[in-house]
């Protein structure tokens, strides 16, 4: 019999890596993260003769977009970097480091997303009748992420 147990999921954070320096600690909380998803791309080839089935060979890797949500931050560097590349077209690229922790604050797990770069910034209706918080929904394309283990 195991003692293992599945990490929680509400303990993590999200690390901005912009013009090679850390974005501030503040820009690293997010309320979800989504997105961590890789999947391969097929073709199907039919082969003459072969009537049973079709040949489907693996042709690419395809990564879903990264969205992270949070609540609006005043004077942050990662909205600063979205705000450049929407208002100014500078859209360079950025290493962002999803951060599964455990009870103790350890990594457990890194997701080392590369080369991210904005694709979209919305933030949450404006609603005089309800008494939320204001979210801002950050979506990113990236190139591929790799796994890191805590070792």
């Amino acid at each position: 019999m195991s003692d293992y147990y599945p990490p929680w999921s509400f303990y993590y954070k999200v690390e901005f890596m912009l013009d090679d320096k850390p974005a501030s600690a503040a820009d690293a909380r997010f309320q979800t993260v989504s997105g961590l998803s890789v999947e391969y791309d097929f073709e199907s080839f039919k082969e003459g003769g072969e009537n049973r089935f079709e040949h489907k060979l693996p042709v690419r890797t395809k990564y879903a977009d990264l969205v992270l949500k949070r609540g609006m931050l005043m004077g942050s560097a990662v909205l600063d970097w979205f705000t450049a590349a929407f208002r100014d077209r500078e859209f360079k690229p950025a290493d962002i480091n999803v951060i599964l922790m455990n009870e103790q604050g350890q990594s457990l797990r890194t997701w080392n997303v590369a080369h991210a770069i904005p694709k979209k910034w919305l933030i949450s209706d404006l609603n005089a009748n309800e008494n939320s918080v204001v979210i801002e929904t950050m979506e990113l394309s990236y190139r591929y992420f790799s796994l890191q283990d805590a070792k």
